[in-house]
């Protein structure tokens, strides 16, 4: 069953809460990450079509000022939105939204540059379709992770906090 994009959050909250996490207290990273799998792969209402990249997802580790430059690692799945927008524009392009799950960590020496590395190292957008060549997207990602040493001990560690949100990108 399909979900509409402006109650994706919920479902994301809802498989979270299957995977025994608090969507506000997100304890355990591997567990997040394996609901974030299963949130990817829920077909979504109202939104471009996958040739259009209307539905990809990215995964960014870092410091940003807008969580505060504490270190986290960000789970994101973003839509290309058709419903939304002045309609009688004839140029009209479609809205960018982010269902995002932040986790927050405490600071640690294992991540002191995390900084230095959020761009030029986080996961690009990835628009492969729902199905196996998504699932196979994920496991790239995963693989990659194992690489960087700063980012595997995120994976490893904690989170002290997490949010999740909907909201628009662009």
């Amino acid at each position: 069953m399909a979900t509409h994009w402006k109650s994706s959050p919920e479902t994301f909250a809802l498989i979270l809460r299957r995977h025994g996490l608090d969507p506000d207290a997100v304890d355990d990273v591997a567990r997040a990450w394996s609901a974030f799998q299963e949130f990817v792969q829920v077909q979504i209402d109202g939104i471009e079509p996958a040739e259009d990249d209307g539905d990809g997802f990215i995964v960014q580790w870092g410091r940003w000022s807008w969580h505060d430059d504490r270190p986290a690692l960000v789970f994101t799945r973003q839509f290309a939105v058709c419903d939304e927008g002045d309609e009688d524009d004839g140029f009209r392009q479609p809205q960018h939204w982010n269902v995002e799950l932040a986790l927050f960590f405490a600071d640690a020496p294992a991540w002191a540059d995390l900084g230095a590395m959020a761009w030029a190292d986080s996961m690009g957008f990835d628009f492969d379709p729902i199905g196996h060549e998504r699932a196979a997207a994920l496991a790239r990602i995963a693989a990659f992770i194992e690489t960087l040493p700063q980012v595997s001990a995120m994976w490893r560690a904690v989170p002290v906090g997490s949010a999740l949100g909907l909201e628009r990108a662009d």
